[in-house]
């Protein structure tokens, strides 16, 4: 058997890097990969390598390349496990479909598309054929359902200011396509022009703008089969894919005594941010602490002795994680750690966490990243709220990672000792960095949000009553859409 090639991604970066994944990987998995670096069965190749599951499917002498990205965590791998294995009966069982077993050496002779899906992210096969077959596979195409800003929002960096609404970029939960000819372009580009963004924050709008090229590539087509409706909804019908509405493999919603709450605030925001938690979510915390410069007692909060900075916090955030394996606190599972102005849902965080295993270092939340194109790291968003496993917390702790100073951006900080240690950043689009107005309604739609950030410009006690707040355990209602609960 030849030697494995030495040009492939490790797993780590795969994982931590979704942007290289994205063009490296379709590149290298589907035009030149060898056989000692595959898993070759009949219809479908999987990258021993990563968590992201390559299908591949031959209709009509072309190949479609089935890309599921996913996350290195046990509950992500079963996920989309689980969705690779109905992808293969549905390719097993249209007999309209020529189907052959794949040769390593015929990847790129054939290809003509890549598909990428989300875990979520459910394909009716015969009817993404139809919807392919209406596009020359030997032009450049980029397909997908289209989202736009309503107004320039700070996640994409304030981009087409005068006029946001006119940049279109993909819901990846629709699913999204490239034709391989641009596959091919794009890849060369990766290879020959280094990324110069130093920061990756909403990935599906800074994969359009690489794309678009200032105008040098393709704008997205919009494909209306491409659609986030719910599987089982009767507007699903003419559909190509839509969102499962199966349940996850998870258990019942974690207890509120398995979960520790530490709210980081200072003494200027006590009578303007903390009585909007009080008034909100507060109430569906068991075990909370607030942790300020100054000890007020009729909140109360606790002064750690680590002074206020004006940005930064990683002093009273590496406080809060000593304090939290102290017998100061009662000893819970999970740790929840979230700034004064973070509006979230426990009872929707409570649902979540029962997909992870809490014997596992697991750090979730809204992932950014900074540097991947240079060796960088991936890090959770700390405005969102960061959760952490206890054994996350012992393995951080243990490890000897500390703040460089107080003022130091604790999130980022985390980012690097995780990344030292080996430990994945796992993605949960449920949290949100920013206000519900900076992102796609369309986004929203069908979601059942964990979390948003931010009291600007907004009445705080109407958004949380508007998003996150439950008559009943995780309804969707208000535009929500109840595929989200596949999410949950």
């Amino acid at each position: 058997m030849a030697p494995q090639r030495k040009t492939l991604l490790t797993p780590n970066l795969l994982l931590s890097n979704p942007f290289w994944t994205f063009f490296t990987l379709s590149l290298l998995s589907c035009l030149s990969l060898r056989r000692s670096s595959v898993a070759m069965i009949p219809f479908f190749t999987v990258c021993e390598q990563s968590h992201i599951f390559v299908l591949c499917v031959h209709p009509d002498l072309r190949e479609i390349v089935f890309v599921i990205q996913s996350q290195s965590n046990s509950f992500h791998v079963r996920q989309a496990e689980r969705r690779r294995a109905e992808l293969l009966k549905q390719a097993h069982s249209l007999s309209e479909v020529r189907l052959k077993a794949l040769l390593s050496y015929s990847f790129g002779k054939n290809s003509s598309w890549i598909v990428f899906l989300e875990e979520e992210t459910s394909v009716k096969l015969n009817k993404f054929v139809e919807v392919l077959a209406k596009f020359d596979k030997n032009k450049e195409w980029f397909l997908g359902k289209p989202l736009h800003d309503e107004e320039s929002t700070i996640i994409h960096h304030y981009a087409f200011a005068e006029n946001p609404s006119i940049f279109k970029y993909p819901d990846f939960a629709a699913s999204w396509v490239l034709s391989i000819p641009l596959v091919v372009r794009l890849a060369n580009k990766v290879r020959d022009e280094p990324l110069k963004s130093d920061f990756t924050i909403d990935l599906k709008h800074e994969v359009a703008l690489y794309i678009w090229d200032s105008g040098k590539g393709p704008h997205l087509t919009a494909v209306p089969e491409l659609c986030t409706e719910p599987e089982d909804s009767p507007r699903a019908q003419s559909c190509a894919t839509t969102l499962s509405t199966e349940s996850p493999l998870c258990g019942e919603p974690v207890n509120k005594e398995d979960i520790f709450v530490a709210v980081k605030t200072c003494r200027k925001f006590h009578s303007e941010r903390v009585p909007v938690i009080k008034k909100t979510w507060e109430k569906d915390a068991l075990f909370l602490e607030y942790y300020s410069d100054h000890a007020d007692p009729s909140i109360p909060t606790i002064n750690l002795g680590v002074p206020n900075t004006e940005r930064g916090h990683c002093g009273k955030t590496f406080a809060i994680l000593k304090r939290f394996l102290s017998s100061a606190v009662p000893k819970t599972k999970w740790l929840l750690v979230v700034d004064d102005d973070t509006l979230i849902s426990l009872p929707r965080l409570q649902i979540l966490l029962s997909c992870y295993n809490p014997s596992e270092p697991v750090c979730l939340g809204e992932r950014y990243g900074y540097g991947l194109s240079q060796g960088g790291y991936s890090y959770i968003t700390g405005g969102g709220g960061m959760v952490f496993s206890r054994e996350a917390v012992l393995q951080l702790l243990n490890s000897g990672c500390k703040c460089y100073s107080n003022d130091a951006p604790d999130d980022m900080v985390l980012g690097m000792c995780l990344n030292a240690l080996g430990l994945p950043v796992i993605h949960s689009p449920l949290f949100h960095q920013a206000r519900p107005e900076d992102y796609a309604g369309d986004f929203l739609a069908h979601q059942v949000p964990i979390s948003f950030h931010k009291h600007w410009n907004i009445d705080p006690i109407a958004v949380f009553n508007k998003w996150l707040k439950d008559d009943s355990r995780a309804t969707a209602s208000d535009g929500l859409n109840k595929s989200a609960k596949t999410e949950l």
